[in-house]
């Protein structure tokens, strides 16, 4: 069925990205108050509308594609299947007369199993997780495993980070390790993994930048780095693509974090006299999550042997004049493990 698709004109940005992550179909069909298709929404179209400094609190009449693809109820399927196959188009709403949507045709109900595939491209990157911390938010459990050996589900935290990327066509990995790293590497000899897996040793801890000196001269073109206590439910092509197109040295996977404060808000002025005072205020920012795409070139402005974050490269490149660009994704694309109730959250969300 197609209802859970649809979305009045009305609704706000916030409300129709969440309902994005509710559906497997990635799409929303947004529709007048008569049930006219008005246009179709996607992350990639509230992505873009973040970008350009929209609010979340913005109707999605404005954020919507106003010239989407659909189909007439006389419809023949040869065409329809022509089209889905030319511009990569998942599903076809079909309109009556009055152009509201009776029916919504869907790739996979209309090309049978093995009678045409996607054709794909494999992420040629590598990809780097930093996995040498001690992990010590969520001690005592860290005391006896490292961080990225924490189970999650019925893999490590580690593996479900990697499975991602692998399923992208990633085939190279690097592990930063320094914290039981013998132990990460027996585990690693036992698993067996498909894919080529290099580890990069810290003698002492580096932050979470300061091995990727290592990496310096012998890598090219990008890399995909990431915290090793981050699972991030996006699609890696779109997030490369985005990185090339925008000509940016480092993009920075961010989550949109939304605050409701329940209480009155009072600004204040010299000598305790109120200014102003605003009821339940809520509000919407932008996160680090951990995960970012690097030029290799910016490799080479990590000091060596050094103390060194990530946040540190992003200030350098920065002052040298280099693009910093983010990537949004939503709240619920960011599951992240590195802290107790964290880490609950997301075993919650990985069982429901």
């Amino acid at each position: 069925m197609y209802e859970s698709l649809l979305i009045d004109e009305r609704r706000n940005v916030l409300e129709a990205l969440q309902q994005l992550e509710e559906t497997r179909r990635k799409i929303l069909y947004v529709t007048t108050g008569h049930g006219r298709l008005l246009g179709t929404l996607t992350d990639g179209d509230v992505r873009r509308w973040i970008l350009g400094g929209g609010d979340l609190d913005g109707v999605v009449e404005a954020v919507c594609n106003r010239i989407p693809y659909s189909a007439k109820a006389d419809y023949r399927i040869a065409e329809i299947k022509s089209a889905m196959s030319t511009h990569q188009i998942n599903s076809v709403p079909v309109l009556d007369d009055a152009g509201c949507i009776i029916d919504v045709l869907f790739w996979d109900s209309l090309f049978q199993q093995g009678e045409e595939v996607r054709k794909g491209t494999s992420l040629d990157l590598p990809v780097v997780v930093m996995a040498g911390g001690k992990g010590t938010r969520l001690a005592p459990f860290t005391s006896v495993l490292p961080k990225p050996l924490i189970p999650v589900g019925e893999k490590t935290a580690i593996e479900v980070i990697m499975d991602a990327f692998a399923e992208h066509g990633v085939d190279e990995f690097y592990l930063s390790v320094n914290y039981k790293s013998k132990l990460i590497q027996a585990y690693f000899e036992e698993l067996a993994p498909p894919y080529r897996l290099n580890f990069v040793y810290e003698d002492k801890p580096l932050g979470t930048g300061g091995s990727l000196h290592t990496l310096a001269g012998h890598l090219e073109g990008d890399l995909i780095v990431t915290n090793c206590d981050v699972i991030i439910k996006a699609d890696y092509h779109a997030l490369v693509e985005h990185h090339r197109k925008e000509d940016n040295d480092i993009t920075m996977v961010v989550s949109l974090r939304h605050y409701d404060i329940p209480y009155g808000i009072c600004d204040i002025v010299d000598n305790g006299q109120l200014c102003a005072m605003r009821e339940k205020p809520h509000y919407n920012f932008l996160v680090n999550t951990g995960l970012y795409v690097l030029k290799a070139s910016t490799l080479e402005l990590i000091p060596e042997n050094q103390f060194y974050h990530l946040t540190e490269l992003i200030e350098d490149v920065k002052d040298r004049g280099g693009r910093v660009g983010v990537y949004p994704i939503s709240d619920k694309a960011w599951l992240d493990t590195g802290e107790w109730q964290q880490y609950c959250d997301t075993m919650a969300q990985l069982r429901s």
